[in-house]
């Protein structure tokens, strides 16, 4: 026993593991997939969230839409977990983002490995499970179900988040406790405390932890083997073999051998920010939770183990959310406790006894009343998304920092590292153009040095499938906003609309009302009812607006705007915008059509365009041969939505455009021209 402690304590070991976690990870990383795909499938997981229903089987993500309620009630009572079931639909391999920065759900799929989806016409119920697990959990979920507020006990019982309200959890994810609701490490401790002290009640033995032992495994079964689940029960395991053993090896050492495990299992985990979260948290508190114990006090220990966690996760929070609250240490210790010793056993408690249930609901809307009314005051910093050598660097400053406070040195590096981490994002030190893929509409930023931007248009037809309207998608909210916060960007000086059409300003309403904006611009002509709704926000907001301007200056560029008469469509009513920066051209049609074109070509003196933004997202109404020849453009960018309904771009366009390099969203993605030291760079999001 004694050299196996050596071998798995030496420093040459833990090398050589870590070595080999990285090459065989990388190759099962980019190994070719094909998994099997059949009609029959046996469900796994079963989500309904309105009209959607969601399956999860082996390797497969189906979605199948009910019409009515009579459909949506025999869905609800005759499919379960375990059921045998034939579907028929079309498969699709799921998207990755093609936005820079964002969310990438092919990624995320993968690290639950899940490779396609079925988007289902039909599914048939073959036969039901006699598996006696899937009976159990069945009868759980039929349980949980039956309560009002059910959605935390799907929370705190089954690992699922997802039933949880969208603006709750976006509350609980500006104060920084998200982590509370995910069934992680502290769960599994208390369920395992409270079963173990029962169990040793009637009677101690070392039998009693394997009783536990099958419970944690069934347990994770039961939250369909999460991460965070499978971690703390391997651990549980891992630190009980130890014990009777008598190995003694470190548990740091331990618990980077159970990471190395899991990264080979499935590389595409660290694409998953649970699991992310749950071993950077956990393994910083393992090799520094020693630092609280010389305190007595509950709450400082509590705040200093809020603060390493905060300070584990930060790359990760500035990578998926773009921002950090640094207040979040302080506010867990007002819900820590609420939820580990009040909310969470009252949730057990009442799935077993539900004459509780009216208790549990008076403490939910009690943490739900808190958690939005501290986060309208959190102090939530924007940072940029930081590349993949600073978030190593800074794990190894962190480390470094708190390894030497044990010993009472470098208490204010802490301080200095975060503000130099703040620092880094605060400015940009190259003018930008980015045609933000916004399906099939517009929305164009401007970003110039020390983060000055201007967005032309919001975009605001959905055209990434019925799904995404079904669930109120906002592509300010989970799109546009994200985006401008990976780039640092904590303003917006100025919001350009180029005329009233829904599918250039549909969103303008969601950007104002949460994110800050300093002056909106509206085109020439009379307000529609679209800008009218606008109007109405600004008014409240007080934010200025103005419209049919003819120039705008900012840094040190000037914005053309290309006026010429009113005219009786909304579309060449558009704002048409010339400017030049660091000497290229660049120039933004709207959805300006032939007329508009014939009277600019009139108007103004403008050719030799370094990059156009097609006009009308290359519809045949728009970027005549005779205008095309005239700005004669290197680059066309046109903004479409991928198999859009119109046909655009339409092929005749595509001709006019023959003579230059021409980018579309719905092949490239966003599109970013970056000029870096006088010289324009291309950079494309494909998906």
């Amino acid at each position: 026993m004694k050299r196996i402690k050596i071998i798995l304590e030496s420093k040459y070991t833990l090398l050589f593991v870590l070595v080999l976690t990285c090459i065989l990870s990388f190759i099962i990383y980019h190994k070719e997939i094909n998994p099997f795909i059949d009609n029959t499938y046996i469900i796994k997981h079963i989500k309904i969230k309105a009209n959607k229903v969601s399956i999860i089987s082996d390797n497969v993500l189906i979605n199948y839409y009910v019409d009515t309620l009579e459909e949506l009630d025999y869905v609800k009572n005759t499919y379960k977990v375990g059921d045998l079931i034939e579907v028929e639909g079309v498969y699709s391999v799921p998207s990755t983002n093609t936005n820079f920065n964002l969310f990438n759900y092919n990624l995320y799929l993968k690290s639950k490995k899940i490779y396609y989806i079925n988007k289902a016409s039909t599914i048939k119920l073959i036969s039901h499970s006699n598996n006696i697990f899937y009976k159990i959990k069945n009868k759980i979920i039929d349980r949980i179900n039956n309560y009002s507020k059910n959605e935390y006990l799907y929370a705190f019982i089954l690992g699922d988040t997802n039933y949880i309200d969208n603006d709750i959890k976006t509350s609980f994810q500006n104060n920084g406790i998200s982590h509370l609701f995910a069934v992680s490490g502290m769960h599994v401790t208390l369920l395992s405390v409270l079963i173990l002290g029962i169990l040793n009640k009637i009677k101690k033995s070392n039998i009693n932890y394997i009783f536990v032992i099958l419970f944690l495994l069934f347990y994770t079964f039961l939250t369909n083997y999460t991460p965070s689940i499978m971690r703390s029960t391997l651990m549980f395991i891992l630190l009980y073999i130890n014990k009777i053993t008598k190995l003694n090896i470190k548990t740091s050492y331990l618990f980077i051998y159970l990471v190395c495990g899991f990264i080979i299992y499935n590389p595409y985990y660290i694409h998953n920010v649970g699991f992310l979260f749950s071993f950077s948290i956990t393994y910083f508190l393992i090799i520094f939770g020693s630092i609280s114990n010389k305190y007595h006090n509950y709450f400082i220990k509590l705040f200093i183990t809020s603060l390493i966690s905060f300070l584990a996760s930060i790359p990760i929070l500035i990578n998926n959310f773009f921002s950090i609250n640094i207040l979040s240490p302080f506010i867990n210790l007002l819900f820590v406790p609420f939820i580990s010793f009040i909310v969470f056993p009252l949730s057990l408690l009442t799935f077993i006894l539900p004459i509780l249930s009216p208790i549990l609901e008076i403490c939910l809307n009690t943490l739900e009343i808190l958690s939005t009314f501290i986060s309208k005051y959190s102090m939530n910093i924007i940072l940029c998304h930081i590349p993949f050598y600073i978030v190593i660097l800074y794990y190894i400053v962190i480390i470094f920092v708190l390894y030497n406070m044990k010993k009472g040195r470098y208490k204010y590096l802490l301080i200095l590292v975060i503000l130099l981490l703040i620092h880094t994002n605060s400015f940009n030190l190259n003018d930008e153009v980015h045609m933000i893929d916004v399906g099939q509409g517009d929305s164009i930023l401007l970003r110039f040095k020390y983060n000055k931007a201007i967005l032309i248009d919001t975009g605001g037809t959905v055209s990434y499938g019925e799904e995404w309207k079904q669930n109120n998608y906002s592509l300010a909210i989970n799109t546009i906003i994200p985006y401008l916060k990976s780039l640092g960007i904590k303003k917006l000086d100025y919001l350009i609309l180029t005329h009233g059409d829904y599918d250039h300003m549909g969103e303008a309403i969601n950007l104002v009302e949460n994110f800050k904006v300093e002056k909106v611009i509206f085109n020439c002509g009379e307000y529609n009812n679209l800008e009218k709704d606008l109007i109405n926000v600004l008014d409240k907001k007080k934010i200025p607006y103005y419209s049919c301007i003819k120039e705008l200056n900012i840094n040190k560029s000037k914005l053309y705007f290309l006026q010429t008469k009113e005219y009786d469509n909304e579309n060449d009513n558009s704002n048409v915008i010339y400017t030049e920066i660091d000497g290229y051209k660049f120039m933004f049609m709207g959805d300006a059509g032939v007329d508009k074109e014939e009277d600019v070509l009139e108007k103004y003196n403008i050719s030799n365009i370094d990059v156009l933004k097609v006009g009308h997202h290359g519809s045949k109404t728009s970027s005549s041969k005779e205008f095309i020849n005239k700005m004669n453009p290197k680059y066309s960018i046109i903004s479409v939505g991928k198999n859009n309904r119109y046909g655009h771009p339409n092929k005749e366009v595509l001709n006019n455009l023959d003579n230059s390099k021409i980018y579309r969203t719905d092949e490239e993605g966003s599109i970013m021209f970056k000029i870096k030291k006088n010289k324009l760079q291309i950079e494309t999001c494909s998906p």
